[in-house]
């Protein structure tokens, strides 16, 4: 077991609070915050998942969120040293979409001298939702298997070199006027019924499938993602208001792979921000990328 070392994640790998409590041992969620109408809410702290769809669905605005500050991250690498931590794994959001991943290399970067027997470690998980809090709890279990810092470090550039993330999107207006989905942003056919099915990958967001119709799309899903993911690899989906059509992907998709989801979880606030409600999400692990 490996006591002195912790793995720091932000808020938007949306693993649930039953995982962070099992490995608060090893594992430290710092939060997003995000502003609702003039009023700025802790992600997980002041805020559920449930909660913010309510709230998504009753305001035009779209709610936004900030990235952790440096100085967050230091107070951060602070209060663990002052416990006995020496080696800490922050494994954040993609860097394409947010400056959290710079702020955490330029805070451990401010602490070389004044804590000279820290070693911090910053991976770019490349992704985000499960595309990182999937391996970030299979990390923490490598932990406390006694696995050192440095190879799980490698475990976790390798999946954030494999992940990819898609949307099934039945209700396009928050990635539309987010415009942080730039497929989805772009995307025409609504008004004829047209559903897509985009793919995101480090700072790529790509329609692959556009159908008619709600079914229809979950079919084009599974078809497309089983396809991509690496056999026998494990995946994860991320569920939001839609109950029926996430029990009929996860059904179809279980019967198309021959296993279930390795972990099914709530999208939470950070990718809501820009997703919206209404959409299932799927992780697989696919091919390498640079």
């Amino acid at each position: 077991m490996n006591e002195n070392v912790r793995i720091i994640t932000d808020s938007g790998c949306d693993i649930s609070p039953e995982e962070e409590k099992a490995w608060e041992k090893y594992l430290v969620i710092m939060p997003f915050a995000v502003t609702v109408n003039d009023k700025t809410l802790l992600d997980r702290v002041d805020i559920t998942p449930d909660e913010f769809y309510k709230i998504l669905k009753e305001n035009e605005e779209i709610p936004k969120h900030s990235q952790i500050t440096q100085i967050q991250f230091e107070d951060k690498y602070r209060e663990l040293y002052a416990q006995g931590v020496r080696e800490i794994i922050v494994d954040v959001i993609n860097s394409h979409g947010s400056q959290t991943f710079s702020q955490a290399k330029i805070a451990a970067d401010n602490l070389t001298e004044e804590l000279s027997d820290l070693k911090v470690y910053v991976v770019d998980g490349r992704n985000y939702t499960l595309c990182y809090g999937y391996p970030v709890v299979e990390a923490c279990k490598k932990l406390s298997e006694g696995m050192s810092a440095e190879n799980v470090v490698k475990y976790l550039e390798d999946w954030a070199s494999h992940t990819e993330a898609f949307i099934i999107g039945f209700e396009l207006r928050h990635m539309k006027k987010s415009g942080r989905i730039s497929a989805a942003a772009s995307f025409l056919g609504e008004l004829m019924g047209l559903k897509p099915l985009i793919v995101l990958y480090d700072g790529v967001t790509e329609v692959l499938r556009k159908v008619r119709g709600e079914k229809a799309v979950i079919d084009a899903a599974v078809e497309t993602i089983s396809q991509r993911m690496i056999p026998k690899t494990p995946y994860s989906v991320i569920t939001t208001t839609r109950p029926i059509q996430e029990k009929e992907f996860i059904e179809k998709m279980t019967k198309k792979v021959g296993y279930p989801p390795e972990m099914v979880e709530k999208c939470g606030v950070v990718v809501s921000c820009n997703a919206g409600p209404e959409f299932i999400g799927v992780i697989i692990r696919g091919q390498e990328r640079d």
